[in-house]
């Protein structure tokens, strides 16, 4: 890509007495990559590796609202396509709902007086089906009704629950899916689908991969094997339900993944004030021993955001993985985050909000989301997917 393209990546949590992550100065041989950008020591914690990254220079990012922020607030609305006459702003009475719902389209309005940052593979829960975001953007403060691209993650329903979409703590109301489970999806702010469902939602852009790759995900949960103290996943449940956000929130699912995620996730609070010192803005995923992603951030402060339900998403991917490779080094983390050169290049952008470029390459596709905004100009978001 042709901006900075790779910010790097953050840095989070330590196993205590089972990993270090070493906050020392970079020593000779410790070198900054070509970007600018250096990759720390692994933390690792079973299958899953994160290797944090630092940056040169971390940009002020405050004024930008995340979904999970606006859902919450009540600031930002998501609903069917087809109700949107009823949400344009310049309408003082509201017109008709017409029932023009489509699987593949959604409609937002941001009512906050901040821009809205959305990233691919955030999921909302509600309206005919749960969906899954395709592509990173951001929406204007104040804004008319905007047209989300977005794929079903819920292929078994298509009855409506509520008008509006929610996080994944919304209660489902009826049809297939939840309903049939029995029980709410616990409150925990929008999901992040794993990388392997992300990826067909980013890469692929393609509905039917993506039902297929839910499909295979939600079995995988059925057979899980791993060194555990928890229960093996009650197999009938995740057949109850169609929905993938229902699935990952089973109870017995989410102890499996606690078991990789919560080590990581206790020691971040005490550890991510030392790596905001260094301008960690992101990570190097890998599973297994093979690198699969990184997400890397414009700032320390986005990176804190979002931490809690990206490295829930990695944990997924790790709990459902079985091939096993060697450890993955260092070098690989610096090599992967360093290769951008691509084939092809792609760039969407709409003038004065954002511009959101893909690149093809050997063995990899890459995404970075641009703002445009007035006094901003940098990425906000990277991401990278071996493929």
């Amino acid at each position: 890509m042709r901006t900075r393209l790779f910010v790097a990546v953050t840095a989070l949590v330590i196993v205590a007495g089972m990993v270090c992550l070493d906050l020392r100065p970079v020593h000779a041989g410790e070198q900054p990559s070509a970007s600018g950008y250096k990759v720390l020591e692994p933390i690792r914690h079973g299958s899953l590796t994160v290797f944090p990254v630092v940056a040169p220079k971390s940009y002020a990012t405050g004024e930008f609202l995340t979904l999970d922020e606006g859902l919450r607030s009540g600031e930002v609305v998501v609903t069917e396509y087809g109700n949107v006459r009823g949400l344009i702003r310049r309408h003082a009475t509201p017109a008709l709902l017409h029932d023009g719902a489509e699987v593949n389209r959604l409609v937002l309005i941001n009512n906050s007086k901040h821009p809205l940052l959305l990233l691919a593979g955030e999921i909302v829960t509600g309206g005919k089906q749960d969906r899954v975001i395709g592509k990173d953007r951001i929406v204007p403060a104040e804004s008319d009704p905007v047209d989300l691209s977005v794929f079903c993650v819920e292929p078994g329903r298509w009855v409506g629950t509520s008008e509006r979409f929610g996080t994944s703590g919304a209660t489902y109301g009826g049809g297939i899916g939840a309903a049939q489970s029995g029980r709410n999806v616990s409150a925990l702010g929008s999901l992040m689908a794993q990388p392997s469902v992300r990826a067909k939602a980013m890469g692929d852009k393609d509905q039917n991969q993506v039902w297929a790759e839910v499909r295979k995900q939600q079995q995988a949960m059925e057979t899980v094997e791993v060194e555990t103290t928890a229960p093996q996943v009650n197999t009938e449940a995740i057949r109850s339900t169609s929905s993938y956000a229902v699935v990952m929130e089973n109870k017995d699912v989410k102890q499996k993944v606690d078991e990789i995620a919560a080590p990581i996730e206790q020691n971040y609070q005490s550890l991510i004030k030392q790596l905001r010192d260094r301008k960690a803005v992101g990570v190097v995923v890998a599973v297994n021993g093979r690198i699969i992603w990184a997400d890397v951030f414009a700032s320390t402060e986005l990176l804190e955001k979002y931490w809690p339900k990206l490295v829930r998403s990695y944990a997924s991917e790790a709990v459902v993985s079985r091939a096993k490779g060697a450890e993955a080094s260092s070098a690989q983390a610096e090599a992967f985050l360093g290769n951008m050169e691509g084939r092809r290049e792609t760039i969407e952008s709409e003038p004065g909000v954002y511009r959101h470029t893909e690149v093809n390459g050997d063995g990899f596709k890459a995404f970075a989301l641009t703002s445009l905004l007035p006094k901003t100009g940098f990425d906000v978001h990277v991401a990278k997917m071996a493929e």
